[in-house]
């Protein structure tokens, strides 16, 4: 089994590899491409694999361009960030849909999808995939609502610094003081907050632009942030997101 990867993150491209290869040391990733013109030239010039893993935003533009230009007949697996109606389209109309960043028993289960897929002959209609995407506006949280004794409140997203798990519990943090729990996990409040405001710098963080007053630079590009309101320990960027995230912050991020 050949596939290849499209993706313009380097790391993330890499780390797909890694992780193909535990689930199934047979498979072959045969190429990493990292955008719409590399990848229409490579499909003119090599047999086409057996699956293809595809980023949708890529460094040159949306990825469904590539099949505007050559004809593609190979089965995909999504590799991004979309609103919650694009995925359910998505998981109809493809192979299957993984959310970045991707966790290793979702892509365990997407390949064993697509060697179902195969048995079954089943078409992928990528002209309606490309529609979906470019017709569909992301519909991004505006506010929250917290209980605070025996009331609701809401919070708007523009008044948040950040956000924070701690023992399996969600909170939201606004300056000064306020604190408050939510009902809902990091990975899941993600797809609801616009990528251009809120970025998730490690496991346990989720932070807002205003929320930085500084970052430090440590050894091994390691990027340590100081956040209001004061967190003691102080805020590590985790390696793998170190490079996007310093593309959000110069506001580059396509999410």
């Amino acid at each position: 089994m050949k596939t290849i990867i499209i993706e313009d993150e380097q790391f993330a491209a890499r780390r797909l590899e890694t992780m193909i290869k535990t689930i199934d040391p047979t498979i072959e990733v045969v190429a990493k491409i990292e955008s719409v013109a590399e990848s229409v030239e490579w499909f003119r010039n090599n047999p086409h694999p057996d699956l293809i893993f595809l980023d949708i935003h890529l460094e040159d533009g949306i990825s469904f361009s590539i099949f505007e230009q050559v004809k593609v007949s190979s089965p995909i697996i999504f590799t991004t960030a979309f609103d919650e109606y694009a995925i359910k389209a998505f998981k109809l109309k493809s192979i299957d849909y993984l959310l970045k960043p991707i966790v290793q028993n979702d892509l365990e289960k997407a390949i064993a999808k697509f060697r179902d897929w195969g048995e079954k002959k089943q078409m992928i209609d990528v002209k309606e995939l490309f529609r979906l995407v470019q017709g569909k506006t992301p519909n991004y949280r505006e506010r929250f609502s917290v209980v605070v004794g025996q009331k609701l409140k809401s919070i708007d997203v523009n008044d948040i610094n950040y956000f924070f798990s701690n023992s399996g519990i969600t909170f939201v943090t606004m300056n000064p003081k306020g604190q408050y729990s939510l009902d809902i996990s990091l990975d899941n409040l993600m797809e609801e907050l616009d990528p251009k405001l809120f970025f998730r710098v490690n496991r346990q963080y989720v932070v807002s632009l205003q929320s930085i007053v500084n970052i430090h630079i440590f050894p091994k590009s390691r990027l340590k942030l100081e956040l209001n309101p004061p967190v003691p320990e102080g805020v590590f960027v985790s390696l793998d997101k170190v490079v996007d995230f310093k593309k959000w912050v110069d506001g580059k991020s396509n999410a």
